[in-house]
């Protein structure tokens, strides 16, 4: 089921094969599927008994832009599309679970299995709980897990508060004065000027951030020329943002700003700045992180169960979830040893021997949290 899933990846909000894919399997197991949210996302429901409690598990399952390089024969049978991140593999381990859960039907309330598009770029979980994903499938809580490669096999790493940061993207045009480059004097140069608001810009973090609150200001990209003889009459600058508190974010959208404008005057030219606020940081309650390494202990044993020393700076459209409800993230190991790729690489292979062990674990959270009272 995974390695098929993995032979046909599809960009987010365009996963039809895979939606379809899923809800198949999906009805036949017995749950009544709710299709079309966020455009080719899903949710299975399932109820059993007569209470009216709810819990939710989510799986993303879009692909990434990637031309896949693994030689496998179960490789990307769509040329520049991969699922480089493992999405297939949550996606499997839900479908895993989903079918152990109609089988032994051990718990009593209602189990909502939310599989989600777009995660890479979109925000499909933030289109679904805008169209109402929570008001038609109610929950108590949520919860998702993520592979990584780089943590230690079937162990598992929680983190109660922010997991994952906030994202946003600057755009910076630099306009000046073209010419021709013999005769400097002339022009305004936006290379100049564009390279001034690169090196300022690494100063924001330093010199305007708070130690304690992480944050990371990336110059991505740099575009601007085309000829040594030529002074063009613009270039472009594309900032990648991380933060994880609120006031810290609204800083760095206003520094990013200032400085951009501010260094460009000194050089005669101008800045326009396009400032875009992508996903909101991850953040885990509290309460639902604590139960939910309570679980994991029982299913794995303490030993396999350890607390992220840090956030992770990358993100994550689980956020609007967990904004909606309480619930939590967690990371599942799935190294295998030296010569594993990280996540988005394109030799990058998800490791199926962790499928038994992430889908056994949701079994047992669903059945503990919708346990019957006696």
């Amino acid at each position: 089921m995974r390695r098929e899933l993995h032979r046909h990846p599809e960009l987010g909000l365009e996963e039809v094969w895979t939606s379809d894919y899923v809800a198949r399997h999906l009805e036949a197991m017995g749950y009544s599927v709710t299709r079309g949210l966020a455009t080719t996302g899903l949710v299975a429901t399932l109820t059993n008994g007569s209470s009216g409690k709810a819990v939710g598990i989510r799986a993303d399952f879009d692909a990434l832009p990637i031309e896949e390089a693994t030689g496998l024969p179960y490789a990307s049978e769509i040329p520049g599309r991969m699922h480089a991140c493992g999405h297939d593999g949550h996606t499997t381990m839900l479908l895993g679970a989903a079918k152990r859960i109609a089988e032994r039907r051990n718990f009593d309330g209602t189990v909502h299995l939310i599989f989600q598009p777009a995660e890479e770029n979109f925000g499909g979980a933030r289109i679904m709980v805008e169209e109402g994903l929570f008001d038609r499938f109610p929950c108590d809580a949520v919860f998702a897990l993520h592979n990584d490669p780089g943590l230690p096999f079937g162990r598992f790493f929680l983190r109660e508060g922010p997991i994952m940061a906030a994202v946003d993207e600057c755009r910076i045009t630099v306009r000046g004065y073209g010419g021709h480059g013999a005769e400097p004097q002339a022009a305004c140069d936006p290379i100049v000027a564009g390279a001034s608001i690169v090196m300022a810009l690494q100063t924001i973090v330093s010199r305007n951030t708070h130690p304690m609150d992480p944050a990371v200001v990336t110059i991505g990209a740099f575009h601007g020329g085309s000829a040594s003889n030529v002074i063009p009459e613009t270039a472009e600058i594309v900032v990648g943002i991380r933060s994880f508190d609120a006031r810290t974010r609204d800083l760095l959208e206003r520094r990013i700003t200032e400085v951009a404008r501010h260094q460009a005057e000194s050089f005669g030219a101008t800045a326009e700045v396009r400032y875009e606020r992508s996903y909101d940081p991850t953040i885990n309650d509290a309460e639902q992180t604590r139960y939910l390494r309570t679980i994991a202990e029982r299913y794995a044993g303490s030993e396999a169960v350890a607390d992220l020393e840090r956030p992770f700076m990358g993100s994550e459209d689980f956020a609007y979830m967990l904004k909606a409800r309480p619930g939590s993230y967690f990371f599942l190991g799935t190294a295998r040893g030296e010569g594993d790729k990280p996540l988005h690489h394109p030799a990058y292979d998800f490791n199926d021997d962790i499928l038994p062990v992430g889908a056994g674990f949701w079994v047992e959270l669903v059945e503990d949290f919708l346990a019957p009272t006696a």
